[in-house]
């Protein structure tokens, strides 16, 4: 049972040790998913997770309005690292959504919420419901947002949800290092339409 974990003596012992944390997670028997959206250094939380558990779902909510250079990024780490991918699109494709409401609403437009939820919030319910997770692996960093800098590395979510950071305490330096030793790709050419400025909290944290 999750509840019985003891969160705080976890976080204290491996809060700071990424690998370590990985292993832990993994080791606890559970069925576990790793989210991405192949930002940039998203090749490391991958690459981290598949070498302990190579199977473990890998799940991408698309929301079509990515970059050129992500989806080709999101190809190379997928194959490099022999990755269990599945993709989630919205229910409706971005020319359907364009065609019947123009382009993406700007963040102080009433429609954004909307947005986020049909292209992000959706299909990740959708995502949790078919996979059925009890562990969540996430690649967010406290520099991410306001938000993120007051989560732990290990939580538990109202539903009973292990949420797991390893990189939550990782600066760019430790991503970049990484990325060099182990021989992975990276991106920077990346756009999230959800967000709009780079400290904003997407939604997907605020609602799991």
């Amino acid at each position: 049972m999750s509840s019985s974990l003891n969160l705080s003596q976890v976080n204290t012992e491996l809060g700071h040790n990424a690998p370590g944390l990985v292993q832990w997670a993994l080791g606890l028997g559970k069925s576990a998913i790793v989210t991405t959206n192949f930002r940039p250094f998203e090749a490391v939380i991958l690459h981290m997770v598949a070498q302990v558990q190579p199977d473990v779902p890998v799940i991408w909510m698309d929301n079509g309005y990515n970059t050129e250079a992500t989806y080709r990024f999101a190809d190379e780490v997928t194959r490099q690292l022999g990755l269990n991918l599945r993709t989630y699109l919205p229910l409706r494709s971005r020319a359907h959504r364009e065609a019947v409401e123009g382009p993406t609403p700007a963040l102080d437009d009433p429609r954004h919420a909307a947005f986020t939820e049909e292209v992000k919030l959706e299909p990740f319910a959708r995502a949790l419901r078919e996979t059925a997770p009890q562990v969540w692996f996430t690649a967010l960093r406290a520099t991410d947002s306001a938000v993120r800098a007051q989560m732990e590395p290990v939580s538990i979510n109202p539903d009973g949800l292990i949420k797991v950071a390893p990189l939550l305490h990782w600066s760019s330096k430790d991503l970049y290092d990484y990325c060099e030793k182990h021989g992975l790709p990276n991106n920077f050419d990346y756009v999230d339409p959800t967000k709009g400025e780079a400290q904003r909290e997407c939604g997907l944290h605020l609602a799991h």
